[in-house]
């Protein structure tokens, strides 16, 4: 019997979209406002899915406050309230895209979580827009 758990965190923060490779007219063509170069910002929301078999003494796929906890200090200290393209190693030299920002999430909590879980890492840019790792 496998179960699906979910943790929802959110965070806030600002990034600009931008091809350092392309002109100033390329990257306004392809990412418009998202390439503001006075930044813009999201509040996103992060929902992290485990799924696995009940542990037979707890009943837990997964301990929901070490769950959050792991969350805030792995990822929501390192991005909340920053700069993604100024403040953060992990975009440096990577575009923050809601999808590459999935990954990274994604990348930054696999090693921490037992590997017999399956993950899912969904982020939530706007309302309506919002991207799954892996798909």
């Amino acid at each position: 019997m496998k179960i699906a758990v979910y943790r929802k965190e959110h965070f806030n923060a600002a990034h600009r979209l931008n091809n350092p490779n392309w002109t100033d007219q390329k990257n306004d063509e392809v990412f418009g406002k998202c390439n503001n170069p006075n930044w813009h910002g999201h509040n996103y929301e992060l929902i992290v899915k485990l799924i696995g078999q009940p542990d037979p003494d707890t009943g837990y796929v997964y301990d929901m406050k070490e769950l959050s906890d792991l969350i805030k200090k792995e990822v929501l200290v390192k991005f909340d309230h920053k700069n993604l393209n100024l403040d953060t190693e992990e975009f440096k030299q990577l575009n923050p895209t809601a999808e590459n920002i999935a990954v990274v999430i994604y990348n930054i909590l696999r090693p921490k979580i037992d590997s017999s879980l399956d993950m899912k890492v969904t982020l939530y840019e706007t309302e309506r827009n919002y991207v799954e790792y892996p798909a």
